[in-house]
């Protein structure tokens, strides 16, 4: 019984080499991220040091401020960090010459010029959450730079012009020396992590095809999961401009793209919900589908590209051979879903000819017949930005009624922290936990600075001894501030220790000034966490239900013809609202499954509503008014079994009629027929 068996041996062999290589495999992951938490903290460090020294030698009254700087603008990449230098240059820009309008004006109305401050910042907080690019930066610089310079010179405005000059300069000098820092001592590029994350999006979109073809069942939560990628490839795409790996041309190709991507996305449910309804399916468009199963199984780039000219051809051959014989309903949906199998073909010829373009960073070839890209589409929502901004206003003037009343000398310092909390955290549905995270880190960088200023900055007299000194606690939040989860944490102490240190060009350590500054620093945090969880948090349920009757309005203009977009506006539109819902159906009480059906639901009907409404213009008046009919019918909610039938009586009065007009009518009936057949898991809240 001690014996082992060759058999087993070569089993618990295999195991072993299996378990050590996901062990090296996570183990490496886990350095590497570590490696590069540790490159960014040195970078920062480096880069704060510089910027430290600069001010410091042309004689800056704060040049604390411009280590600040270095921490707010760095990013694990070039792109990323150069971006964000070029828009807090600008919002503090924009930021510096309205408070420096704002305060003289109103020298002699401390409240008034409260109101006037707190509105400038509201206001950049509303333009900052319509934006909802990385530019949207440099709205919340203009807004959190009035609030840092203005508040404390609200009962001192003789120095504000002197203030704002000498803090832009501070700042000028911390983003220089962030950007040359990040650009040139080993530099990280996000050209590698889009061309990864576009990879794996493709293969993703190509399985996506695959499932659809052979009927899988249908799970919204894969499909639409590629919104998610397709915004996070978006949101590296805005930096590519600053990476200096990727030239200008192949932005075109990027927001073609998308395009495609968003389009197959839709194609692939439209070719799901066609397979069952398909009694009989001829051998040619069975061997059709599995020569297409064949090519998207294809891994070599080379071969597929190759495959790909030889199968749209064949596709479009058997796609008009259907079409000839189309007389009844079923062969019209038949030459339907071959049509949709060519474009989701062509869709993904085109996604590869774009990819080819992105990686060796050259112009791609656009179709003949199309000239323009939409790109991706963001979703801004005006009501939901003023009530936000709204929000802010109280809590940032109730709080500057409190310090004016009460004439706390430390007043104004809080307030100009409370203001520059709702900005920073007013994009945020629930901001009050990521303000904890900053609270949490203040206090360790409170204690901190602290330690430095009483007992070890006292015995400094060098630079090269500060630094030293310094780097322990900056590397350590450094580091941190690199991982996602730890950010805002690390944030507080990277921001608390060069203010309450008062790092300048002598040691001046005042207890009591320190003490003062930390309770404002917390009595304006904590405030904002009080504020912002009444005036400012918006549930997951209740977002949830905005987006959704945003869609439904959306559809009511289509169908009244208000709508003035294409289809393709509407459909990367719909892309970015998924993407939005996706991480609030975690959080929520609603079906996740029966949310997403809903939006992929609304999504084709929106798009059938917008063709439809192009086809009036091509067909006769009673035909045209037998579709206007129709359309009414979808709002408020369609009938289903009302108007199924309906649909496909008007499908099979057109089917045979061998007019252009008629055949293109019918493929957009059916595809308005098919969306209408697609939810059967019950409605969703906010329909």
């Amino acid at each position: 019984m001690n014996n082992i068996s060759p058999l087993h041996l070569r089993a618990v062999q295999t195991l072993t080499a299996a378990f050590r290589h996901i062990s090296g495999t996570l183990a490496s992951s886990v350095v590497q991220n570590d490696a590069n938490a540790l490159l960014y903290a040195f970078k920062s460090f480096a880069a704060a040091m510089l910027a430290y020294y600069i001010a410091l030698s042309i004689g800056l009254e704060r040049p604390s401020w411009a280590i600040i700087t270095v921490y707010i603008v760095s990013q694990t990449s070039v792109g990323a960090s150069l971006s964000r230098s070029l828009y807090r240059l600008a919002g503090t820009l924009i930021g510096a010459g309205a408070t420096v309008l704002i305060v003289p004006t109103f020298v002699n109305m401390p409240i008034f010029c409260s109101v006037m401050l707190t509105g400038w910042i509201t206001f950049c907080l509303y333009l900052s959450l319509l934006e909802r690019t990385p530019r949207a930066y440099a709205f919340v610089l203009a807004g959190y730079t009035a609030s840092l310079i203005g508040f404390p010179a609200v009962f001192d405005p003789g120095a504000i012009f002197h203030t704002a000059v000498t803090r832009v300069l501070e700042i000028m000098i911390g983003i220089f020396c962030a950007g040359v820092i990040h650009r040139y001592v080993l530099p990280r590029r996000l050209s590698g992590l889009f061309n990864s994350t576009l990879s794996q999006t493709l293969r993703a979109a190509r399985k996506l095809l695959a499932d659809s073809l052979a009927g899988a069942p249908d799970e919204a939560a894969d499909s639409l999961r590629l919104a998610q990628s397709l915004q996070f490839l978006q949101g590296i795409n805005h930096h590519i401009p600053y990476d200096f790996a990727l030239s200008v041309p192949v932005r075109h190709a990027r927001k073609a793209l998308h395009d495609r991507l968003a389009r197959l996305l839709i194609v692939s449910g439209e070719l799901r919900d066609r397979l069952p309804m398909l009694e009989a399916m001829p051998s040619e468009v069975k061997t059709l589908l599995d020569e297409v199963q064949q090519w998207l199984a294809l891994t070599d780039d080379h071969a597929r590209k190759l495959a790909s000219e030889a199968l749209v051809k064949r596709s479009e051959q058997v796609t008009a051979w259907l079409d000839s014989r189309a007389l009844t309903f079923d062969e019209a949906l038949l030459a339907n879903f071959a049509r949709h199998v060519t474009e989701a073909i062509v869709l993904l010829q085109h996604c590869d000819r774009f990819t080819d373009a992105i990686y060796h960073a050259k112009p791609a070839s656009m179709p003949a017949q199309e000239t323009r890209v939409k790109g991706y589409v963001f979703h801004r929502d005006n009501l939901t930005a003023a009530r936000t901004a709204l929000g802010a206003f109280a809590i940032i003037l109730s709080g500057c009624l409190i310090w004016i009343y009460s004439t706390w000398p430390d007043g104004g310092t809080a307030v100009s922290i409370l203001g520059v909390c709702c900005t920073l955290f007013g994009s945020f549905d629930t901001p009050a936990p990521h303000i904890v995270k900053y609270i949490v880190g203040s206090f360790w960088g409170v204690l901190l600075s602290l330690l430095y200023s009483f007992a070890v900055l006292p015995g400094v007299n060098d630079f090269a001894v500060l630094v030293a000194v310094l780097a322990p606690a900056y590397l350590l939040a450094g580091s941190l501030q690199a991982r996602p989860p730890t950010t805002f944490m690390a944030m507080g102490i990277t921001l608390t220790l060069p203010i309450l240190c008062e790092l300048g060009a002598h040691y001046s350590g005042d207890i009591a000034v320190a003490i003062n500054t930390a309770i404002a620093l917390f009595a304006a945090t904590g405030f904002a966490v009080v504020g912002m969880s009444v005036l400012q948090t918006v549930q997951a349920d209740t977002a949830i239900r905005r987006l959704l009757n945003l869609c439904q309005r959306d559809i009511r203009r289509s169908v009244q013809g208000a709508f003035r977009h294409d289809e393709t506006h509407w459909t990367n539109l719909m892309i970015d609202r998924t993407a939005l819902l996706l991480p609030r159906l975690q959080q929520s009480q609603h079906a996740s499954e029966q949310t997403l059906q809903h939006m992929l639901h609304t999504v084709r009907i929106g798009l059938c509503a917008i063709r439809l409404r192009r086809c009036c213009k091509q067909v006769g008046r009673e035909t045209a008014k037998e579709i206007n009919a129709i359309l009414s019918l979808l709002i408020p909610r369609a009938n289903t079994r009302a108007l199924r039938p309906r649909i496909a009586s008007l499908i099979e009065f057109h089917i045979g009629t061998g007019h252009a007009p008629s055949r293109h009518l019918v493929d957009r009936l059916l595809d308005l027929y098919c969306a209408l057949g697609e939810p059967k898991r019950g409605q969703v809240d906010g329909e």
